[in-house]
């Protein structure tokens, strides 16, 4: 999100954290400015934070996103569950990531948090329908595959399917699985957030393919995550059916 200033970030990460359930993946503080405590631009944030946190869980179908305000205390915000992520553990990690973030950006007027269930994110400019490419990061499995030319297809032919499919879906979002010579099975998931158009989704969903060589290279799983969409595959199943 170039116009909000936001740092841009590649980071390259195999930590352990993901599987610590409550530990966020990653975070940005926005360089947009700062707000003061008890300020009308706080208070409109913990009214915008509390009525997503309230809504996206069950009636958005784990998205929402809504503004508050005017001019310099206008406050815009998102949240997206992963698609398999049940109503009660997308309000868990709505909790986590409302509460974590302003610990970690107190009185900054622009974040974004990753967990491996929600995102949350929020701004003084208005960026829905804005394809984020300025909020990027990467993960990856430790473990190299023993033939790389025929495994990073079958992950480039996988995701390119689920991308056909997630573009025009009402979620924005797919899964799906694929064999492999050796009997095991590659799982992939895409999504993208509901502000994006369908082409806006693809075009985003693209983008983020377009990191694999940087990304995961040679290994059994990786994701590329971003403020507008992400892609995730793996050896093993990871999704909730």
């Amino acid at each position: 999100m170039s116009s909000a200033r936001f740092v841009l970030l590649s980071v390259c990460s195999a930590l352990l954290r993901a599987a610590l359930g409550a530990d966020p993946l990653f975070h940005v503080c926005s360089t947009s400015g700062n707000f003061k405590a008890g300020s009308p631009y706080e208070s409109n944030l913990n009214k915008l934070t509390s009525f997503l946190y309230a809504t996206t869980p069950s009636s958005s179908g784990g998205f929402g996103y809504s503004y508050i305000g005017q001019d310099q205390d206008q406050v815009y915000v998102l949240a997206l569950c992963r698609g398999d992520t049940s109503p009660s553990d997308c309000k868990a990690c709505m909790a986590d990531a409302g509460a974590e973030i302003r610990r970690r950006c107190p009185r900054n007027k622009g974040a974004i948090i990753w967990y491996d269930d929600c995102m949350f994110k929020y701004l003084n400019i208005n960026f829905f329908g804005q394809i984020d490419n300025a909020n990027r990061f990467y993960m990856w499995n430790l473990n190299n595959v023993s033939d790389p030319e025929a495994f990073n297809s079958k992950v480039r032919g996988l995701l390119t399917g689920l991308v056909e499919e997630a573009y025009r879906a009402s979620m924005l979002y797919a899964t799906g699985e694929m064999g492999l010579e050796d009997k095991t099975k590659l799982y992939g998931l895409v999504q993208c957030t509901r502000d994006l158009t369908a082409a806006e989704c693809k075009e985003c969903l693209e983008g983020a393919m377009g990191e694999l060589p940087s990304c995961c290279d040679r290994m059994e799983g990786g994701r590329v995550v971003g403020g507008s969409c992400n892609f995730r595959y793996e050896i093993y199943p990871f999704v909730n059916v």
